[in-house]
């Protein structure tokens, strides 16, 4: 056989196997994840901020704890691979994972442990949820690897709470510049942050566990919810664990492309009332409110038929949970005559900020059209998280809100003296004091429901439903979490199926 022969064999060869090698790229699993988000975080420091987009990228991911919570809602080692506990419940000990590392490199030790623990609880804490510390008595450094922690009190939630994002373990060499350049323990590593677009996440190859499927996962912001569709039917995206467009739902259901899955959240959404503020502070004010609300036309209406009715701050289910819905009844008679008892006959101006999910813009409306027919005529203003967070949240500065509160079992909120609601009940807050020390699940249960009785009584906010987690995502993508038991986008089990 001439070289001509040869070389034109061989030529021919290349291109007839040319088609099997694309081919078989073309099949092979994706090691890349693009998820749409609603909410730009401001930061992305979880122990010092609330918002729960902070969470959604970097709980599990970027930062972790000594605890972590899992999709079940249960209690799981994480930087301690295991802890003791004293008989009288105040000392944990825990004993932390040997050759864990930060992504700058630096080990892993106890005194990272307490200088996390120290600096959350600490007079000038800026975290969010500080009184998840409070009963923290003192954290001592016993070896490198061992840490003992010593209550004030016993705490039957001190292990979940160190499971919270707002309790990751962060380094002194590295803690202040978290926010703008996260430097955790976990399996991703912070890679990129193209402000108003997305954020970009790669595999850390020297996590101190199991490497993750995925190799990089990009999340896209993208705010509007028509904008959410047309970005997951050109597969723009890959995935939106909380879709923000529930009237799109059944389209893409009906997409075999798709996975489409409606699971349960911690997200208690609330029309949030400034307890302080007249005519407010007045109970039958706000009872008459309560009566205002037609849960099942804002339910409908906001959010296409996705979420349940709750009548007070807990979520239904938890086997705590009392149904409280009918404390309060839809009927418009009764709240003008609450009203008109208050001396309020002629009617109350108010003012509604509305932070940026649908579910509060598209929701404030309706309640407003509702308010509006029993003599409760509310100013509309949209601000933005931005906004929120230092007028409202920190600084108080409202009448009537609408927002979802996504942290796990956070009853416990309405006891803080500063917090933003301005309830104040010595009542509750002994309630919430004995739930706090109790560690016998049975009398936690009941306690639970002992205050969720008095949330409603008190009439505290207008309690409307709790949020559901419309999943949406490419029907080869495994391991996406399909409730919501914390905030979070765990995407530690996440792979593509060939």
């Amino acid at each position: 056989m001439s070289k001509l022969v040869k070389l034109t064999l061989a030529a021919a060869l290349a291109t007839a196997l040319s088609p099997a090698v694309t081919l078989s790229s073309a099949f092979a699993a994706k090691t890349s994840l693009i998820m749409g988000m609603v909410l730009e975080p401001p930061h992305l420091d979880p122990t010092a901020g609330a918002p729960a987009a902070i969470d959604e990228i970097v709980y599990a991911n970027v930062f972790e704890g000594l605890t972590r919570i899992n999709d079940k809602g249960e209690v799981k080692p994480a930087l301690a691979e295991s802890w003791t506990i004293s008989e009288d419940g105040l000392e944990y000990t825990f004993k932390l994972r040997s050759g864990a590392k930060f992504h700058d490199g630096t080990a892993l030790d106890a005194g990272d442990v307490k200088f996390s623990l120290d600096r959350a609880r600490a007079d000038g804490s800026t975290n969010a949820q500080k009184a998840l510390f409070a009963d923290i008595k003192s954290v001592d450094v016993v070896d490198d690897t061992t840490v003992k922690v010593t209550l004030s009190s016993p705490a039957g939630s001190f292990l979940f709470n160190m499971g919270w994002g707002d309790a990751v373990i962060v380094a002194p060499e590295s803690a202040d510049g978290n926010k703008a350049n996260p430097v955790g323990t976990g399996p991703f590593k912070f890679s990129r942050w193209a402000k108003g677009s997305a954020l970009d996440l790669v595999r850390n190859e020297d996590y101190w566990g199991d490497k993750v499927a995925l190799e990089k996962a990009t999340f896209r912001f993208i705010a509007d919810p028509a904008a959410a569709l047309s970005a997951m039917l050109a597969g723009d995206v890959d995935a939106f664990a909380n879709f923000p467009a529930p009237e799109s739902i059944p389209q893409l259901e009906a997409d075999p492309r798709f996975k489409v899955v409606i699971g349960s959240t911690e997200g208690e959404t609330i029309l949030s009332t400034n307890n302080a503020k007249p005519p407010f502070d007045d109970i039958r004010v706000r009872r008459a409110i309560a009566h205002a609300i037609d849960r099942k036309a804002i339910i409908d209406g906001a959010m296409f038929g996705l979420g349940t009715p709750i009548g007070t701050h807990f979520a239904p289910h938890h086997p705590a949970y009392v149904d409280l819905v009918n404390a309060y009844p839809y009927d418009p008679a009764k709240a003008k005559a609450l009203l008109a008892e208050a001396g309020h006959g002629d009617g109350i101006k108010a003012t509604l900020k509305l932070p940026p999910p649908s579910y509060a813009r598209r929701g404030g409306e309706i309640i407003a059209s509702q308010l509006r027919e029993v003599g409760i005529d509310l100013e509309i203003i949209p601000v933005e998280w931005g906004v929120w967070v230092p007028e409202v949240f920190k600084g108080k500065d409202y009448d009537l809100t609408i927002v979802s509160h996504t942290e796990p079992m956070d009853i416990g909120i309405y006891a803080r003296d500063d917090y933003y609601f301005n309830y104040k009940s010595e009542a509750f807050n002994a309630t919430m004091a004995n739930l706090n020390a109790e560690v016998n699940p049975e009398k936690r249960y009941a306690l639970m429901m002992e205050g969720q009785k008095q949330l409603s009584q008190d009439a505290v906010n207008g309690f409307l439903f709790q949020l559901a987690k419309a999943g949406v995502w490419n029907a080869k993508i495994n391991g996406l979490w399909e409730n919501s038991p914390v905030q979070a986008n765990d995407l530690t089990g996440v792979s593509w199926s060939d």
